[in-house]
């Protein structure tokens, strides 16, 4: 694989620490800019927000936009925004510098899906993508930790700084090496597009986007604010929440790798069996939240239910709006992140409730009970089969 390839996936690894690393930055956000964790969880949301929009969005406007600046635009766009976050002492413009890295992540991330097909063979073409997109998942398991230590050993803005200079050799990268054409060609135009669109009116693609952004609302709902449950409820000090995000990260990884080994060919099997082991958990980690042990090894566990399922259901979106090919993944990545928007905003209202910084992890399971109400009745349709065994 070419140099550039992996530039560009520490640019995607850079955005994925970006998106997830204010779990561990929170309380040091608020506290500095004298607001509510609640509210600094905001920020959280306001970048899944950007990633709603933007995603659907750029993917229908950056078709047939050349390539090299597209990709260079929206990487230094998405540098500069957090510089100007790793500075400013405004909350809202910190809000709003999260909206515009969201959006420009987006734009990113629709661009480079082509342009990384013109770096290599064309049989190399999915090896090419399996390299760029291995970014997001290094940053859950080293990325969002090492954020949140560097956050804890010299403030929350020199993680901002990092995520900024990560970016620089991936914008090196682009203007070496990236072809300077058009991102997609003329095939691909106005009419196309609307039948890429209309792809969102069936109900079966409808469902499966409702599910994942259900699932992945469960996980965010959690995520963000699983610092103040390891150092309020667990009583650890501050470094282990890197500890704790560590093993989420790790646990991630070994759901997305065990369940894309059957999300293709058994996605009923993932579903029916991981969902109510993640249901089930949500309230265990609330409940044992107290014993530092159990806490660990129950946030490594739900890490790796939360992104099986959650990565499955994903799948399932793509296959479902097969009909809309430069599309179906912008779609994925709005759902995705209508979850990561919803989740942390229902999370930070069970905060001023009876039950405290735990309210974050009963919202998550009471969100991953309402994806399991709404998918067990319509199972061969969520999973796209005739029947349980058939669910492809």
């Amino acid at each position: 694989m070419p140099l550039p390839l992996y530039l560009l996936a520490l640019a995607v690894f850079a955005m994925g620490t970006s998106e997830f690393m204010l779990a561990g930055l929170l309380p040091d956000i608020a506290s500095d800019l004298d607001v509510t964790v609640g509210t600094a969880g905001t920020l959280t949301s306001a970048f899944a927000v950007g990633m709603v929009v933007g995603a659907p969005l750029v993917a229908a406007l950056a078709r047939n936009w050349p390539a090299r600046a597209t990709l260079l635009g929206f990487v230094l766009a998405f540098a500069a925004a957090h510089a100007v976050g790793a500075v400013t002492s405004s909350f809202p413009l910190l809000l709003a510098s999260r909206v515009v890295a969201a959006l420009a992540n987006a734009g990113f991330l629709a661009v480079a899906l082509t342009a990384v097909a013109t770096l290599v063979p064309p049989d190399r073409t999915g090896r090419a993508l399996g390299v760029l997109l291995s970014g997001t998942t290094v940053a859950t398991v080293a990325g969002v930790p090492g954020g949140a230590a560097l956050g804890t050993l010299l403030g929350w803005r020199a993680s901002f700084w990092g995520v900024a200079v990560l970016c620089l050799p991936a914008a090196l990268g682009i203007l070496r090496a990236v072809p300077a054409v058009r991102a997609r060609g003329e095939a691909t135009g106005r009419r196309a597009l609307r039948a890429e669109l209309a792809q969102l009116t069936r109900a079966r693609v409808a469902l499966v986007m409702l599910l994942g952004a259900l699932v992945n609302a469960a996980t965010f709902a959690s995520l963000t604010f699983l610092a103040p449950v390891v150092t309020h409820d667990a009583g650890l000090g501050e470094l282990w929440i890197s500890v704790a995000l560590v093993l989420f990260g790790a646990g991630s990884f070994v759901g997305v790798t065990v369940a894309g080994r059957l999300s293709d060919r058994r996605p009923g099997l993932v579903i029916a069996v991981g969902g109510p082991l993640l249901l089930v958990g949500w309230p265990a980690l609330a409940l044992l939240a107290e014993e530092p042990v159990a806490l660990l090894v129950l946030v490594f566990v739900q890490g790796a239910l939360s992104f099986a399922v959650g990565g499955t259901l994903m799948t399932r979106i793509l296959y479902e709006a097969a009909g809309a090919p430069t599309m179906a993944g912008s779609y994925a990545t709005a759902a995705l992140n209508v979850g990561a928007a919803v989740g942390p905003a229902l999370a930070a209202a069970t905060l001023g409730t009876g039950v405290g910084t735990l309210g974050p992890v009963w919202a998550s399971g009471l969100l991953v009970a309402a994806a399991l109400i709404t998918a067990f009745p319509l199972f061969t349709t969520v999973t796209g089969g005739g029947g349980a065994e058939a669910i492809r």
